[in-house]
C-alpha cells in the first residue's frame, strides 16, 4: 500500500495514526482540543515525539477536557513542568491553559468548537489536488487570526495548518496516497 512520504514506515505509530486518523473529519470537541494542543506542543519538534508521549499528554491533561484544563492553576502548572512523559515547556504549558478558557468561549458562542471551525470551510473539506508541500494557506492564516484575536497563543499559521491536516479540514494526503479519496 502506498502512504504519503511522511509516514515512516518503520514507525507503527507514524503508520497507525496516518492510516487511521490523519486527514479524517473530526467533529468532536474534546478531539479536536487535544489536536489542537497537541499541534501547539509539538512546534520546534518532530510529530513522532508528540506521538510518543501522547498517552502521557492524555493522562497528564485530564483527558484533554478542556472546562478541566482551564481551571488549572499555578500548582497544576509545577506538577506538568515535572512530568518527564510529556514535553516541559512552560510557554507552552500555560498556553494550553489560556487556550482552553478561549476554547471554552468559543464553544458557547457558536454552541461548538466543530462548528466554529468547520464554518470557515462551509462544512466542507479542502482536498489536496496536487503534492505540493504547504506549511499555510489563506484559510490557516484567517484561522490563526482569529484564534489570536480571541486571545490564543501557539496557534500561528504553521501550526493551525498542521492541525487542520490533521483533523481533516484539508485532505493533504498526497495523491499516490491510498488514503486520498481519488486514489484509483
Amino acid at each position: 500500500m502506498k502512504r504519503c512520504q511522511w509516514a515512516d514506515p518503520s514507525s507503527e505509530l507514524y503508520i497507525a495514526y496516518h492510516d487511521n486518523e490523519w486527514g479524517q473529519p473530526e467533529h468532536d470537541d474534546r478531539k479536536l482540543f487535544e489536536m489542537l494542543t497537541l499541534e501547539s506542543f509539538q512546534a520546534g519538534l518532530s510529530w513522532l515525539t508528540i506521538l510518543k508521549k501522547r498517552e502521557a499528554f492524555r493522562m497528564a491533561f485530564d483527558g484533554f477536557q478542556p472546562d478541566v484544563v482551564a481551571l488549572y492553576g499555578p500548582e497544576k502548572v509545577e506538577e506538568l513542568m515535572a512530568d518527564a512523559g510529556i514535553v516541559r515547556n512552560r510557554r507552552k504549558i500555560e498556553a494550553a491553559i489560556r487556550n482552553a478558557g478561549v476554547y471554552l468561549s468559543i464553544q458557547k458562542e457558536f454552541g461548538s468548537f466543530a462548528c466554529y471551525l468547520w464554518a470557515f470551510t462551509g462544512g466542507k473539506v479542502i482536498l489536496n489536488t496536487d503534492d505540493e508541500t504547504r506549511t499555510h494557506t489563506e484559510l490557516s492564516d484567517r484561522i490563526s487570526k482569529d484564534l489570536k484575536r480571541r486571545g490564543m497563543s501557539f496557534v500561528g499559521t504553521t501550526i493551525v495548518y498542521a492541525f487542520l491536516q490533521a483533523v481533516g479540514v484539508v485532505n493533504d494526503h498526497e495523491l499516490s496516497c491510498f488514503c486520498h479519496p481519488n486514489h484509483p
